[in-house]
């Protein structure tokens, strides 16, 4: 696995994201973004996945992704978090990940926004957080086997 990138090259990667898309995306992401910072100014920015922007704060709050016809914003345990408001509108099916899919001309409620972002670092904050949600993949079949039942025995010691 990649290095993650540090925080200061990682907050100029999203500027030079945010001016190379020039159009509509660029300023919904640049929006996305205040209002992420806002909400938590502890929040660190980073750059991963195939040039993803993440925005962490005790684990990842969410991303900012950039399509052809929508900014994306994928919360890492939205599937945990109230959503008073409705923001979420995309990956609804899943177990873990909830996502809120912003078009071209649709608006944004900030206050439920940042609303929703302080549940996502609060729940990542708490003792919780990590055992709010299923294990998946690795760490499932790891706690299968912590869990799983010793063979009976009769009782009897063997004869040796």
């Amino acid at each position: 696995m990649k290095n993650p990138v540090p925080a200061a090259s990682a907050s100029r990667r999203i500027d030079a994201r945010i001016e190379e898309l020039g159009d509509w995306r660029g300023k919904m992401l640049a929006r996305v973004r205040r209002l992420i910072l806002q909400a938590d100014p502890e929040i660190v920015e980073e750059w991963k996945w195939m040039d993803t922007p993440v925005f962490s704060h005790g684990g990842i709050v969410c991303t900012g992704e950039t399509y052809k016809n929508v900014v994306k914003m994928t919360f890492a345990k939205g599937a945990a978090l109230k959503d008073p408001a409705r923001l979420f509108n995309s990956s609804l099916e899943g177990n873990v990940r909830r996502a809120i899919d912003i078009h071209e001309g649709e608006t944004i409620d900030e206050a439920a926004l940042k609303d929703l972002i302080r549940a996502a670092v609060a729940l990542n904050l708490s003792p919780k957080g990590a055992a709010s949600l299923p294990a998946t993949g690795r760490q499932a079949r790891r706690g299968a086997r912590a869990r799983r039942p010793k063979p009976r025995t009769s009782g009897r010691k063997r004869a040796g």
